[in-house]
């Protein structure tokens, strides 16, 4: 699974988010375009949550950052593979 196997969603104008959701308890949100943690050549911010709450994973975010940002695309398919091992689970758009 890779992030362009699913669409970007515009949340408001120049802003898009793709949420992934893996089982029951996790999501994954990744986020590009105006706004977002990000630079041209680094677009996307990535969060995971946790039963709708922010959640910090070893390998994924930061001990101390809810929000990883300036990513690029294989960076976030990397987190996806990641989440699929964790989880058990096969990711689903929300």
């Amino acid at each position: 699974m890779k992030l362009s196997d699913f669409k970007k969603m515009e949340t408001r104008p120049g802003s898009f988010q793709t949420l992934l959701t893996f089982g029951d308890e996790i999501e994954l949100s990744v986020i590009s375009g105006e706004g977002s943690y990000s630079s041209l050549l680094t677009p996307y911010e990535i969060a995971v949550f946790r039963n709708g709450e922010f959640t910090q994973l070893p390998g994924i975010t930061g001990p101390d950052d809810d929000v990883r940002g300036h990513l690029v695309e294989q960076d976030v398919d990397l987190i996806i593979k990641k989440l699929v091992t964790i989880t058990r689970e096969t990711p689903t758009q929300v």
